[in-house]
């Protein structure tokens, strides 16, 4: 009996403390790891032509916000032939269809906020199935994070890759960038 208070008491807890983390999350300014955080408070509006995106090729993660819903994460970055993408996996089972949202909401509105070392980018997250970068976006992909990826996986929707494309201007934010 007193083991299964100890246990229930610890249960309580748990989830008490993740419950509080979660919504510490939801709060803050970005993501916390790889807990979703709210929307981005800080960073400089980058204004310019399109940049040069060599310098993330070798970078591991990078954070960026959806507009509606305006939630932030961390996440893969890929850089193929000057132009950005970030993979998103285990889109077929339980697991990713409750764990991953942003996916099937960014289909919906693709209007997004990167962050890059304090420097927020407008893009336009545009879901690539097929195409003649869907080879080369696999293979470094799986030169870059060693995950065994497939184009038959894109093929059959367990991996979705998006390219970060430049925003158009006249496409708007939820929330203007300061500046």
């Amino acid at each position: 009996m007193l083991l299964l208070r100890i246990g229930a008491a610890a249960a309580f807890v748990i989830t008490l403390i993740g419950g509080a983390t979660l919504l510490a999350a939801r709060l803050s300014d970005g993501p916390i790891g790889p807990i979703a955080g709210g929307p981005f408070d800080s960073g400089e509006p980058y204004r310019g032509s399109e940049p040069d995106w060599r310098h993330l090729a070798d970078r591991d993660t990078v954070e960026f916000q959806l507009v509606d819903p305006a939630r932030s994460r961390t996440t893969w970055i890929l850089v193929q032939d000057g132009r950005l993408f970030i993979p998103c996996g285990y889109m077929n089972t339980e697991w990713g269809r409750i764990w991953k949202r942003w996916p099937v909401e960014a289909e919906v509105d693709g209007r997004a906020l990167l962050r890059v070392d304090g420097t927020l980018y407008r893009r336009q997250l545009r879901r690539v199935r097929s195409g003649p970068l869907l080879e080369p976006l696999v293979e470094e992909l799986n030169r870059k994070y060693a995950v065994g990826a497939t184009a038959d996986a894109v093929a059959s929707g367990s991996l979705w890759l998006f390219e970060l494309a430049p925003a158009s201007e006249s496409a708007g934010l939820a929330q203007p960038l300061r500046g």
